[in-house]
């Protein structure tokens, strides 16, 4: 049976109002309100992680804002020998983490955490922070500031501890950000090592230290070696 025009536009609003609203009360500490995850959705990052990394033996991997956990399961594919670690805010998601890879799996673990300030000092060779340091809603808005919705303090404060989390010569991935990792001050502890293809970046606004919308600004580096 055929459906009406009007049919079919009220079904794929319904499922872009899914895929777009934020998660009902999302809990403190919350940079990205909107809870879409996808396996595998980063491959090319994915592979080149996999090969800066190649030789170094008993890996540890963090997933900062680990979602439902697709995350963690697309790098256990990368590095199937690797010790990977789960963070995210809320405990919702953690709950299904744990749902899909409950505890006593081999080398997995999974916390709700808006922070790494309980992660041990250069305890990762690789922290991945995808899609994670950004909010949909500037996008939506067009919006000109990025406060009060998020600032550029707190990205920076966590940024750093990144820095404090990760092994000399440990690697930090950071793709679709509202700041430029190069405008913090522990940008300079680092080195690029990966730069975006233009077309694997995402359309997200880019602000400046004093949360100002940045104008014909193009960004794409995405990957950062520690000194």
């Amino acid at each position: 049976m055929k459906r009406s025009a009007a049919s079919v536009l009220g079904g794929l609003t319904r499922r872009l109002k899914g895929v777009l609203s934020p998660r009902p009360r999302p809990p403190a500490g919350t940079f990205q309100p909107y809870n879409h995850t996808l396996p595998d959705r980063y491959p090319w990052l994915f592979r080149a992680a996999a090969a800066a990394l190649a030789g170094r033996e008993q890996l540890h991997l963090l997933s900062f804002g680990c979602s439902r956990g697709d995350e963690v399961v697309s790098l256990r594919g990368y590095f199937p020998g690797a010790v990977i670690r789960g963070l995210d805010v809320d405990p919702r998601n953690i709950s299904q983490c744990l749902a899909r890879m409950p505890p006593g799996t081999p080398a997995v673990s999974f916390a709700s955490a808006a922070t790494t300030a309980a992660e041990p000092d250069a305890s990762y060779d690789a922290i991945f922070c995808l899609a994670v340091l950004v909010h949909g809603g500037l996008v939506i808005r067009a919006a000109t500031r990025s406060d009060p919705l998020l600032r550029f303090a707190d990205f920076e404060r966590v940024v750093t501890d990144f820095h404090r989390c990760l092994k000399p010569g440990g690697l930090l991935f950071l793709h679709t950000t509202n700041f430029r990792f190069c405008d913090t001050g522990v940008a300079a502890q680092f080195d690029v090592m990966l730069s975006a293809p233009p077309q694997a970046m995402s359309v997200d606004g880019k602000f400046d230290r004093d949360n100002r919308l940045l104008k014909d600004v193009q960004y794409y580096d995405v990957g950062f070696r520690k000194r």
